[in-house]
């Protein structure tokens, strides 16, 4: 039996992990035979977003405890993960992986990662494990693997300019497809950067969650 260590960014699309999206990483990974722990960064995370009105409120909020709604409570702090105890990686996207993840809204290209963020996503490619991105946190990969890795975030001109930017080499992809760097095994797939519905999003994941357990 496959495991895979998910990384959450929180709990809701404007401010941390987009539910849709990691709940169905999660239920691919489970229909498929596979075991998952999730883990997240212990930090508060960026703002606070009122998902209602889309406006910023007061307040603050813990990435890992947000997280834990999605996980059910089954999740570990990220400085916990040990690559060698896993056998793939995925990361569901959300602007949480943008603000929480790394600061890739607000600075685009010149975008930092979270350190424990790196030095996990970095283990996995060091060791040549399969790894998925998925939405918008495919911007992390340029920082995590050699230039020139492929990736995806769909269509978005500007995004793609900063993935390129950042020194990967961005493809264009449809919603219900996954693009696939064979050589540093690592996917990605647009998810909600494009999909209109939770149906367009569960079909380009479940693809990259069946390809990520067969490689």
């Amino acid at each position: 039996m496959k495991n895979v260590a998910v990384i959450l960014s929180g709990c809701g699309v404007y401010d941390g992990a987009e539910i849709h999206e990691a709940v169905l990483c999660l239920l691919h990974l489970t229909k498929q035979g596979a075991r998952y722990q999730c883990f997240a960064p212990d930090k508060a995370q960026q703002h606070v977003v009122n998902h209602l009105t889309g406006e910023e409120q007061p307040g603050t909020r813990n990435v890992l405890e947000e997280s834990a709604r999605i996980a059910r409570g089954e999740i570990k702090p990220l400085q916990e993960l040990d690559a060698s105890q896993f056998d793939a990686l995925l990361l569901p996207g959300g602007f949480g992986a943008a603000k929480n993840l790394c600061d890739f809204a607000a600075k685009g290209a010149d975008a930092e990662i979270d350190p424990q963020v790196l030095t996990a996503c970095k283990a996995f490619a060091k060791a040549r494990k399969p790894a998925g991105y998925c939405c918008i946190a495919p911007v992390l990969i340029p920082h995590a693997y050699p230039a020139g890795v492929r990736g995806t975030i769909g269509t978005d001109a500007g995004v793609a300019e900063a993935f390129n930017a950042m020194g990967g080499d961005h493809v264009g992809c449809a919603v219900t497809d996954v693009v696939e760097d064979s050589h540093y095994q690592v996917l990605s797939t647009p998810a909600y950067m494009l999909a209109g519905n939770i149906a367009e999003a569960d079909t380009g994941i479940g693809k990259l969650v069946k390809r990520l357990l067969e490689m």
